[in-house]
């Protein structure tokens, strides 16, 4: 198998109040979770005027009323076609999120980050059913040899593939929680959009598997926010994108963390000089959206399977190949 055995598609569907999962959607992506159930509608604009608040606060110059912005966001499937199964049968591999900003003062729409949210399905393979697989029975816990790096390369070739680069002028950013397992420290670093910077005393295992998909982590608390998030990127955050790309990225992403982890991003006082998040803090506030975090957990299991059975059995040795000699000469 070489490079050229394995290309992609990318389909877009806009996430807005109306929105309903398609059929070929990752179920346990996080918006997903918020479309089902009675209460669907209005979670989606809950969350959608959360968004819109938040971007209006940060972006507060030229913005008498705070109303000047809205943020329109885009689902972003992508799809992997690999020729050895003939090039007809599309398997879903990751979902992101793109950004757009709507000026209603210059009447102008502009372009956003691509990436924030990150949704894959060989991620939940490698989590959710390789390491449990490999530590079953062990006394402590560890992952296997080369853990990640299938994953990281076929996200590497993603993003160097004529579907990213037709699509995206800019690489992408992902946001995420902080890990509950680490310790975070404020240093004297302030950025004048992420806001201030924190350090952390260790890799967490995200931040070790992204390093794989060529991605660096670093970690802000922006102006208003209670606890740090996750910067996932290539290239230099700080000076690579824009102001209000930086700010749509913040609003979509802190938003969803107000609903998903409301213990860390929703809480009733800001992380201070010493900071390490839990998902068992009490002194919270509820966004009044529902999540279904039980759900998304036993989800990512079957996912997982889905995986195995459809991708990791059939063209693991192909796979595994490609991905040995993929890995010294694609740098991102």
């Amino acid at each position: 198998m070489s490079d050229d055995d394995l290309s992609f598609s990318i389909r877009s569907l806009r996430f807005d109040e109306n929105y309903q999962p398609s059929e070929k959607t990752r179920i346990t992506t996080n918006f997903a979770n918020l479309a089902r159930g009675e209460h669907c509608q209005d979670n989606l604009r809950g969350a959608l005027r959360m968004i819109d608040n938040r971007f209006n606060d940060l972006a507060d110059w030229d913005n008498p009323d705070g109303d000047r912005y809205s943020i329109e966001l885009d689902i972003i499937s992508v799809e992997m076609h690999i020729a050895a199964a003939g090039g007809t049968n599309a398997f879903p591999m990751i979902e992101i999120l793109k950004t757009s900003i709507v000026d209603r003062k210059s009447d102008t729409r502009i372009n956003g980050i691509v990436g924030n949210n990150f949704s894959s399905y060989v991620r939940d393979y490698d989590f959710s059913v390789l390491l449990a697989e490999h530590n079953k029975g062990r006394a402590g816990f560890e992952a296997p040899d080369g853990f990640g790096d299938l994953h990281g390369n076929l996200f590497r070739h993603f993003l160097n593939s004529r579907a990213y680069t037709d699509n995206f002028k800019k690489p992408p950013v992902i946001c995420l929680s902080v890990s509950s397992s680490k310790i975070y420290h404020r240093t004297g670093n302030r950025h004048p959009v992420l806001g201030v910077e924190y350090r952390q005393s260790a890799f967490s295992s995200t931040d070790a598997y992204f390093a794989k998909m060529g991605l660096n982590a670093r970690y802000f608390m922006p102006r208003g926010s209670v606890a740090p998030m996750a910067f996932y990127f290539t290239g230099d955050l700080a000076s690579d994108y824009t102001s209000l790309e930086l700010i749509g990225t913040i609003s979509t992403m802190e938003s969803f963390q107000r609903i998903y982890r409301p213990e860390i991003y929703n809480a009733n006082s800001a992380a201070g000089l010493c900071f390490r998040p839990s998902l068992d803090h009490e002194d919270f506030s509820s966004t009044r959206i529902v999540y279904d975090r039980e759900e998304r957990s036993r989800l990512a299991i079957e996912q997982g399977k889905f995986v195995q059975e459809q991708l990791i059995r059939p063209y693991q040795a192909d796979l595994d190949r490609w991905s040995a000699s993929y890995a010294p000469s694609h740098a991102l």
